[in-house]
């Protein structure tokens, strides 16, 4: 598919003189630029500082709520936290609990079961909570749409506090507190803190109330770092501090759970993509798999015994999740190749025994490959659920609010979905949607990749790659950089893995580096020895056998004018 190279245009004046200014090199200087950050912030960019934290009472409710949590310590009340089941869930209910428990109190907590409850508050839930005699309940990324179930813990005599980060309906829940940046009277500088960012800021709050030293909540930045890079917030701003101080916590992490799940990674580096691809899918593996629960034993634990079980367990679990997404990703593209789906402006699937915990990540993986919205579902009885993802220009959200009538019911965003509609209507519904998604002109809606910068080979070295990890950790809002190299001549190609990697070496007049290019194999039928090509790709060290070496990571190529 051919997508749009966009690439940033910077004045070399200005370059020059962030350069000097900040004491950094002129390709660090362009990126900074290119990504908007303004000049007063440069400095807390490149090199945050725990000062750089904001005052957590600017928060709504923050006040009313730390009152509260604090006369519960002080009468010795039952205090339960309500979590999430995913990775901003679990790390919120870890940070929350294990810093109220420091206080001198035991504290409950509650996890839905994906498979059996879904997300969020239920009113089951509740009264289980009330049966055990709680006198407070606090919410962690979830609540803020719990209007009903929050009504209804009322009505039973159990007070709420909810802290989350999502999106605010008409209405607030009638709790005591809502503490959620996105709040329409919001006054926090941040609004995209992920849920355990908003747990963290209470226990700041607590902290600061109660006259604590800086270290009694801090300790917790490693877990929180966790939470918030995989939650896929924008990495710049308040949450840029909390992963940049995390990551350094991480390293070190006193927590055994956490360092027990490094560990069995297999990642060299801990960074956000040690983070991102070696933690957070094993964690997530428990709530799709319906054992949230072991997820958070495992941070809670100080058994060493304990620890290793459970950190087995979350990798089988991890094992079992990728087989089901395997299998259910060979049905749906058996499916769209076999009805020739992929000529349509989206794709709608179906399937027997699909596991519903995995299936936004096969959708995911869909959109990807076809450039199309998706929507999968799985049949279970008379109903089908499932998930969708979107591309960028497509409100998947706005377009399914226009076929109502063939939905159950559905939530979500721009360019991501939980729906659920009738086994029965799943042919009127693809139609209808593919309707929608025909007549917004998905097919002329092309990808486009942003690139920092345009150089030469011979203008970089190891020092200067290194220097771009100050920009780290890389995640939305702050994407690892992408260079243009025109004019590179092709003097090996070779596919990889049966096919499905490519690996060239590239030549500039005398300068020789290495390219590797992940799921892009085909390019070895595309292109040969000599060829001359440009190339859009990340800047990488690639460590083997103790030797160091330039490699570009491959994102796109095409034959050079």
């Amino acid at each position: 598919m051919n997508k749009k190279w966009q690439i940033y245009e910077t004045e070399e004046q200005e370059i020059d003189r962030i350069s000097k200014k900040y004491k950094i090199n002129k390709l660090l200087s362009a990126i900074i630029i290119n990504r908007k950050i303004d000049e007063e912030k440069i400095e807390e960019f490149l090199e945050p500082k725990r000062q750089n934290f904001h005052d957590p009472f600017l928060m709504p409710d923050m006040e009313i709520a730390v009152n509260r949590i604090i006369k519960g310590i002080e009468n010795k009340e039952k205090i339960i936290i309500y979590g999430d089941y995913d990775v901003d869930g679990i790390t919120s209910i870890t940070v929350l609990k294990s810093f109220l428990e420091d206080r001198g109190i035991q504290v409950g907590q509650y996890i839905p079961n994906r498979l059996d409850e879904g997300y969020g508050l239920n009113k089951v839930a509740i009264e289980k909570i009330v049966n055990e005699k709680y006198d407070l309940m606090i919410t962690v990324d979830c609540g803020i749409s719990g209007i009903e179930e929050i009504k209804y813990a009322n009505s039973l005599g159990l007070e709420v506090i909810v802290t989350d980060h999502h999106e605010v309906g008409e209405n607030l829940p009638e709790a005591i507190a809502v503490v959620d940046a996105k709040r329409k009277d919001n006054q926090y500088p941040c609004r995209d803190l992920a849920g355990v960012g908003v747990a963290f800021k209470l226990i700041q709050a607590i902290g600061m109330k109660l006259g604590l030293e800086e270290k009694e909540y801090l300790k917790y930045l490693d877990i929180v770092c966790i939470g918030t890079i995989s939650d896929i917030v924008p990495l710049v701003g308040e949450n840029r501090v909390i992963t940049k101080l995390g990551l350094r916590l991480v390293e070190q992490t006193k927590n055994m759970g956490l360092k027990s799940l490094l560990m069995s990674s297999g990642y060299k580096n801990i960074d956000s993509t040690c983070i991102s691809f070696g933690i957070a899918p094993r964690i997530n593996a428990c709530g799709r798999m319906g054992h949230a629960d072991e997820a958070l034993k495992l941070f809670l634990s100080n058994d060493i015994y304990e620890v290793n079980e459970l950190t087995k367990k979350l990798n089988e679990y991890n094992t079992i999740r990728q087989q089901k997404e395997k299998a259910i990703y060979e049905d749906a593209v058996r499916q769209i190749e076999e009805n020739k789906l992929y000529e349509n402006s989206s794709i709608i699937v179906s399937g027997e025994n699909w596991h519903h915990g995995v299936i936004g990540i096969v959708s995911s993986k869909i959109t990807d490959l076809y450039f199309k919205p998706s929507i999968l579902l799985c049949n279970e009885g008379e109903l089908s659920k499932g998930s969708g993802r979107s591309i960028p220009g497509f409100d998947l959200h706005e377009a399914l609010m226009k076929c109502q009538d063939e939905i159950e019911r559905f939530g979500g965003h721009a360019m991501a979905i939980g729906i659920t509609i009738k086994k029965d209507n799943f042919h009127e519904f693809s139609k209808e949607f593919e309707k929608i998604t025909r007549e917004a002109k998905i097919d002329e809606i092309v990808p486009i990749i942003n690139i920092d910068a345009k150089i030469n080979l011979s203008d970089i070295n190891k020092e200067i790659v290194e220097s771009l990890k100050l920009l780290e950790p890389f995640g939305e809002g702050n994407k690892t950089p992408i260079f243009a190299f025109k004019s590179l001549k092709i003097d090996s190609i070779r596919a990889l893995s049966e096919g499905k990697h490519i690996k060239m070496t590239l030549k500039d007049e005398n300068t020789i580096i290495n390219a590797i290019g992940f799921n892009l194999g085909h390019l070895t039928d595309e292109f040969k020895i000599g060829d001359k090509i440009d190339v859009v790709g990340t800047l990488e060290i690639n460590s083997f056998n103790g030797v160091d070496s330039l490699q570009i990571g491959i994102k796109d190529v095409m034959k050079s004018v």
